[in-house]
């Protein structure tokens, strides 16, 4: 085993969370892990959807108490707007991967057509600095989470070299701890464990969420109408959900109804 990967054996334990008592310590980790490595300073979201920030056991919020995002202009996560103008959370919407962002646009190893749709207007104001290293992190259920790496010299627009040395490592520190963090945390069982829907069922449903009707269901799938709403119905029954709507929605969160790009 090489002396790296042995680091980054011991940091991925660092920041696990097992528990909610786990996630200030591995936050803290976090934290020094990217300020040894790069000198880059770390915000998370373990949500991009929601309005309410990481918080620790004691409901301190790790942006502030942990991550020191507390300046003039620093405190985005008290900004529950900022997942809907910030390009950064936006972008996670559409890209898993590692990328860096500035002004001029984002750097993915891979094209991004979606990627090259987002405004970057006004970039600094909106995303809080002038460039950032962006760690998506796409979890169960349709949740995704963030966290964004940014040097301390706020007149750095180039983080390629800091992006090609580390974004890989960041990435799996990155998913370790928010992913650790959204599983001490839940509360409530949002879906039924183990819903398994058949071939019939998805085929359904998937032509459902880009608005055919029955009938339309039948004609193209060969069936009877009774038989295209049986299905759906079924499917409903098997994810507890209450109209057609929540089962499409339902059938989404657990990736039955994903498209080929």
């Amino acid at each position: 085993m090489s002396e790296r990967t042995a680091t980054l054996k011991e940091d991925i334990s660092r920041v696990e969370v097992m528990a909610v008592k786990d996630i200030r310590p591995a936050a803290e980790a976090l934290r020094d892990i990217a300020w040894e490595r790069a000198k880059l300073r770390v915000a998370v979201a373990d949500n991009i959807a929601s309005k309410h920030p990481l918080m620790d056991e004691d409901g301190d919020v790790l942006a502030s108490t942990v991550f020191g995002w507390n300046g003039p202009n620093e405190r985005w996560w008290a900004d529950t707007r900022l997942a809907l103008s910030s390009p950064l959370p936006r972008a996670c919407r559409y890209e898993s991967e590692p990328f860096w962002v500035n002004a001029d646009g984002f750097r993915t190893r891979q094209p991004n057509r979606y990627l090259e749709a987002i405004d970057l207007s006004n970039f600094e104001k909106r995303a809080l600095g002038k460039a950032s290293i962006v760690i998506p992190v796409h979890l169960p259920f349709g949740q995704i989470g963030i966290a964004t790496y940014s040097v301390v010299d706020q007149d750095r627009t180039d983080l390629s070299a800091e992006y090609d040395e580390h974004a890989d490592e960041l990435y799996i520190l990155t998913h370790r701890f928010v992913a650790g963090c959204v599983k001490a945390l839940r509360k409530r069982q949002w879906l039924p464990a183990d819903s398994q829907l058949t071939k019939r069922e998805v085929e359904c449903l998937r032509w459902a969420s880009i608005g055919k009707t029955d009938k339309e269901i039948s004609m193209i799938l060969g069936r009877s109408h009774a038989t295209v709403r049986f299905h759906i119905q079924n499917a409903g029954e098997k994810l507890d959900a209450v109209n057609r709507s929540q089962t499409i929605f339902k059938a989404a969160q657990l990736g039955y109804l994903g498209y080929a790009a």
